[in-house]
């Protein structure tokens, strides 16, 4: 499952119910541009004095104004921004009004704005902007040894564009009571409608040698959702509002890297504009404007202030990303953060606020989500360190959840509002009503595949109908119970039955935690115990057949050989802190061919069984390294969020004949995964994977590429190699996937405006095969597979390795990836094809 799937289901649940009517008639919409050079003014101030009522502009210049608020009468705005002339305009009942306004150069007292064709040489923008990177080493607070202060975070979600002709519809007939605790925006006077809400009072430590960081949490309050997993939808919440460093090079927002406005390479791609010097009290500083070079590329726009005391620190960043960008499912984005100066005298951040809108389409109805962070009460010298870096990196209080209003009133550093806090109450009338657990729970079914039945759930549902020639017809069902059976034990099972091999297949499995947390909760500590009759393809582990659904049952080529597996399984994973894990197992294995698969020592084409099953019994360690990792907790799976660090993973099994096993043998395979982030270049997802085979096997033990047959595009498999067309015992790999995230197209008139995104893979695989483990020098092992006619289909490697490249085209109609996947080397083996299509379904910001 992506994990922007996960992310967006907020967004394909609660806005479906609450939004599909399109907003009203009574929105007057306008723009504030400048006189000469036509360029969107963002946070142009615009009041109506006799109204008693105002907005601002939006990152792009906007703005819109309820036209109830006149009375059917023209108002006279006052609108001003710093650097140009104030304008009085009288608005009417237009529906798109376009206000002009004038630079005021003499406004400006000690800085001239440049509004003629933008020139780094002589800018003095230009020589402030490198005095901030010259000084930001030492104003970043990485640099320091040690801090710790208290924070206060509120997060909150509101659905947007609230009309009373949105009200008085009548599926909302039961939730009139909802709609009294409707708040205004104060940007720009949007009626919004909060149904989230989360608030966490907690005390940071942060410590640069050796690196710790540490939150304990004082107090926490969430709206809870019942039947859906509350840890996971806070997890993504974090997820969407990553804190943001501005004195980090790269910034990481969603799911891509923004170039800093003050990083070393910033000036290449920025432009700068000193707007004016302000003084206040005994502070001076310089108020300068920030734009992309390119408006297409992945930039942030915006103000920067910039202090005028020798440590050119930045005092304040108002920022956006321009509307221009290839971005989906979101729009009007504001980011602030506030520094002040503390008694060390360092600039510390004392405000952060991140505000955007999600919605289906930018024009629609939709979500408004905002993050505000208050930090205070700094202190730069170390104390009790030892027994807080000795605890967990976030640890909550067992008191956090219990805290009184009492508590919240006297610790919040700011009220809420009446709407705000009557969210916790109206959420949990909202889902008492019948009509809202029942689109609720289809809502899950759809998104996650599961039918929650309180203590069971039902799935997934996507594996209940399947396709393939051994099997002909397959039908399956199963289940697993939830939290509400235990936070302790986790069962699975499922049963399915194919109608052309006429045989029955099963799982159950158990898990136990050992921690008294919730049975998946990080870091898990867990022994599972299962059974399984199943069939595998030739190269596929069991894992992928269960997650399997039955849009990957149309394939190509031939596909009639496969496995039939008897599985006993016992592991133990141990999860840390510092996520390192290792996870200890026993699993014995009575494996069978099926279809035209055969176990034969002589002559394969007289498709017959010399031995009618292998035993393979082993015995394995996995090791798992993947430092500072963030991700998605399901309720069963878990979904890693990408970031700059690597993956590292390391597999050990022993087959022993002492055991069981039918054969003597140890296997190591080396797993490296890596994002690399390239700014306005997209990003690079890397694999690199290699494996080799210690004693003699025969070719269903031996390494199998895991090919892809199906016409879905997958990442990590090769999508024009046939099932069991290689066989190894020592191979490496490389798969390398990049996305430019529109870089190229964003440039080409008219396609730009369809916001397409360019793929580019690589794939190489490279192996061998001993004379150990060649069945033609080898008599007591299994002949490779060869077709009726005696034509092989199984073949080791030659001098070359296996490559295959594709380019592609995403983000089309935002979901679909569509790949031209080319094979370079090996076109001679049979049933290939040098070129196919391939096609993915990708939900992505």
């Amino acid at each position: 499952m992506n994990t922007n799937k996960i992310i967006l289901y907020i967004i394909f649940t609660v806005i479906p119910f609450f939004c599909y009517a399109e907003t009203g008639n009574t929105i007057i919409k306008g723009k504030v541009i400048d006189q000469e050079t036509k360029e969107p003014l963002p946070y142009v101030s615009i009041y109506f004095k006799d109204l008693k009522y105002g907005t601002a502009t939006n990152p792009q210049g906007e703005f819109s104004i309820d036209r109830r608020k006149f009375l059917h009468a023209n108002a006279l705005a006052k609108v001003t921004c710093v650097g140009y002339k104030p304008e009085y305009v009288e608005i009417d009942n237009e529906k798109e009004i376009v206000i002009k306004l004038d630079a005021d150069v003499q406004n400006l007292q000690e800085c001239e704005v440049k509004k003629t064709r933008y020139h780094k040489k002589d800018n003095p923008a230009i020589d402030l902007i490198e005095k901030v990177i010259e000084n930001k080493e030492n104003n970043n607070k990485k640099s320091l040894d040690y801090y710790d202060n208290k924070k206060y975070e509120k997060v909150q979600f509101a659905i947007n564009h609230i009309t009373s002709e949105f009200q008085n519809k009548k599926v909302f007939k039961r939730f009139q009571f909802v709609f009294e605790n409707i708040d205004s925006l104060k940007n720009n006077g949007d009626k919004i409608l909060p149904v989230y809400l989360k608030e966490t009072i907690s005390k940071n430590y942060y410590q640069s040698s050796p690196h710790k960081e540490r939150e304990i949490v004082d107090a926490h309050k969430v709206v809870s959702f019942a039947g859906f997993d509350n840890k996971g939808i806070e997890d993504n919440i974090k997820y969407l509002y990553q804190n943001i460093n501005i004195y980090d090079n790269n910034i990481t927002f969603l799911s891509n890297q923004f170039l800093s406005p003050i990083a070393g390479s910033a000036p290449i791609f920025y432009r700068y504009y000193i707007l004016d010097t302000i003084q206040s009290g005994a502070e001076k500083y310089v108020r300068m404007y920030f734009g992309t070079r390119n408006k297409e590329d992945l930039l942030f726009q915006g103000y920067l202030y910039v202090m005028l005391d020798g440590t050119y620190a930045v005092r304040k960043i108002e920022m956006s990303v321009n509307k221009n960008i290839n971005m989906n499912w979101i729009d009007d984005v504001k980011i602030v953060q506030e520094f002040q100066k503390t008694e060390n005298n360092y600039w510390m951040l004392s405000t952060d606020q991140l505000s955007m809108n999600f919605g289906i389409s930018k024009k629609g109805r939709g979500l408004y989500g905002q993050k505000i962070v208050r930090y205070s009460d700094y202190h730069f010298s170390p104390t009790n360190i030892d027994s807080i870096y000795n605890n967990q990196k976030k640890n909550v209080k067992d008191s956090a959840r219990l805290r009184t209003d009492e508590f919240w009133e006297t610790h919040r550093p700011e009220d809420l509002t009446e709407s705000e806090a009557a969210t916790y109450t109206a959420m949990d009338s909202v889902q008492n009503v019948p009509v809202f657990k029942r689109f609720m729970n289809y809502a899950s079914v759809i998104l996650f595949g599961y039918y929650d039945m309180g203590k069971f759930e039902i799935g997934p549902v996507n594996t209940f109908y399947m396709y393939n020639p051994v099997e002909g017809l397959r039908f399956r069902f199963g289940g697993r119970t939830t939290n509400l059976f235990s936070k302790k034990i986790n069962l699975d099972t499922y049963l399915a039955y194919g109608f052309t091999d006429e045989r029955l297949k099963y799982y159950l499995g158990g898990t136990y935690s050992f921690t008294n947390r919730n049975l998946q909760e990080f870091p898990v500590k867990s022994l599972k115990v299962s059974i399984q009759n199943e069939t595998q393809l030739p190269g596929q582990q069991m894992q992928f057949l269960m997650e399997d659904n039955f849009l990957l049952s149309i394939k190509r080529g031939v596909n009639d050989k496969l496995f039939y597996n008897k599985t006993f399984n016992v592991e133990h994973l141990n999860e840390f802190e510092n996520h390192f894990s290792y996870k200890v197992g026993y699993k014995y294995t009575k494996m069978a061919p099926g279809g035209n698969m055969y176990f034969n020592f002589t002559d394969y084409t007289l498709l017959k069984n010399d031995v009618n099953d292998l035993d393979v019994s082993e015995m394995y360690l996995n090791l798992r390294y993947a430092p500072h990792e963030s991700f998605y907790q399901g309720k069963t799976f878990r979904i890693p969020y990408y970031n700059r660090y690597p993956i590292f993973e390391l597999r050990y099994t022993a087959g022993l004949k002492m055991l069981g096993n039918d054969y003597n043998y140890q296997t190591l395979r080396l797993n490296i995964k890596k994002r690399f982030f390239f700014s306005v270049l997209g990003y690079s997802d890397v694999v690199w994977e290699a494996g080799k085979i210690f004693g003699k096997v025969p070719y269903p033990l031996l390494n199998i590429p895991q090919a892809n047959q199906t016409y879905s595009y997958q990442i990590e498999s090769y999508n024009m190699m046939n099932f069991l067309e290689f066989v190894s015992d020592q191979y490496s790999s490389l798969l390398i996937d990049h996305t430019f995230n529109g870089f190229f197209f964003n440039k080409i008139p008219v396609v730009k405006h369809w916001n397409l995104r360019e793929m580019l893979s690589c794939k190489i695989l490279y192996g061998s095969l001993s004379n150990e483990n060649n069945p033609q020098l080898q008599n007591d092992l299994f002949q490779f597979p060869v077709e009726s006619n005696g034509t092989a289909i199984t073949y080791t490697f030659g001098q070359v390795p296996y490559i295959e490249g594709s380019i592609g085209v995403g983000n089309i109609f935002k979901v679909f990836r569509v790949d031209l996947v080319r094979r370079f080397t090996y076109l001679d083996n049979p049933n290939v094809s040098k070129y196919g299509i391939r096609m993915r379904f990708r939900l992505d910001f």
